[in-house]
């Protein structure tokens, strides 16, 4: 009984022509017409990884995971209904929507949606790009991750950890509570900020150029408000990214190099670097909201030499590169 990737994201918006900008031109995916009041986006060869709705609200809809076995789907039904949790089989019709072969879905305690799935369907053309881009990084790894904003961590763990056996990769303390867990090698595929808030804090797409980063960083230059986060590099997953300002007002991150673990080895730990080694500048933030204490952390940081191991160190793989094209 496993989940093993975020599969889909649902998101409720009435601005469609916004999203249908940002998403296929800033973003790269491909915009699919499903007709109706909703947007659909592909990144790879499944149907469909992206859904906005025309509802308003500016928010999270739902969380789709996969899971390993469609038997997997049953399993979890009766674990959480056992742990008091209403689950809801899928509505006729409601698969067909997602393109998946069947699904359950219920909420966790904050009431976000969570969607669990199996077998989602494979177009029959080829993925093409909003923009030109090499593609992004999905496959076992899933669409990337997805981070929500909570009030108490205390609550949403048991839930998460133990109820739908999320592994806990790694955790920070300072300057706030920062949870990330584990569903494959992808360092994270899903996080949680302990804020005090409630709602969706962002969710990441990984591209497999960095120049694809990039470029979609001067493209969100150009926009107004369309820079987050600076472009930077995160301490846990080493991810070189940017956070652009979605047009629902959440963050979507654009990042390239994150990092693979081997989860039947890994080990849960507390992080004590901050979230950047460098960059990662909170544009939305004032100075006295944080902003600058996310800087002195990254200059502390930066001063203790820290940083992240070489992505590869294999003096006889450098040899051999120095050699081409002489």
């Amino acid at each position: 009984m496993a989940i093993i990737a975020l599969g889909y994201l649902g998101l409720r918006s009435d601005r469609l022509d916004e999203w249908s900008d940002f998403a296929g031109h800033l973003l790269g995916m491909q915009k699919i017409d499903r007709g109706g009041r909703a947007l659909a986006f592909r990144m790879d060869d499944k149907m469909q990884r992206l859904l906005v709705s025309d509802e308003p609200g500016e928010t999270l809809a739902f969380l789709g995971f996969e899971v390993a076995q469609r038997d997997d789907l049953q399993a979890y039904a009766a674990r959480l209904d056992a742990a008091g949790v209403a689950v809801h089989a899928a509505a006729p019709g409601l698969a067909d929507r997602r393109f998946v072969g069947d699904l359950i879905w219920f909420h966790d305690p904050a009431g976000n949606r969570v969607e669990l799935f199996h077998a989602p369907m494979i177009a029959s053309d080829p993925f093409v790009p909003g923009r030109p881009i090499d593609g992004f990084r999905t496959g076992p790894l899933g669409m990337g991750h997805a981070v929500l904003h909570v009030k108490d961590i205390a609550v949403m763990m048991p839930f998460y950890r133990d109820l739908l056996d999320f592994h806990v990769t790694d955790y920070g303390l300072t300057p706030y509570g920062l949870y990330f867990f584990h569903l494959n090698d992808r360092h994270h595929s899903f996080a949680m900020v302990g804020s005090g808030q409630q709602g969706f804090h962002h969710f990441m797409v990984e591209f497999q150029n960095l120049d694809d980063v990039g470029q979609g960083y001067d493209l969100a230059q150009q926009r107004e408000n369309g820079v987050a986060y600076t472009l930077g590099r995160h301490t846990n997953d080493y991810m070189t990214s940017y956070y652009a300002n979605s047009p629902s007002g959440f963050f979507v991150e654009n990042g390239w190099g994150g990092r693979l673990i081997d989860p039947a080895t890994w080990e849960p730990h507390e992080t004590h670097d901050g979230p950047s080694f460098w960059g990662h500048e909170r544009l939305y933030l004032a100075e006295e909201a944080g902003r600058k204490r996310l800087r002195d952390m990254r200059l502390d940081a930066a001063a203790r030499g820290r940083r992240a191991p070489p992505v590869a160190d294999c003096p006889w793989l450098y040899g051999e590169l120095s050699k081409v094209g002489k």
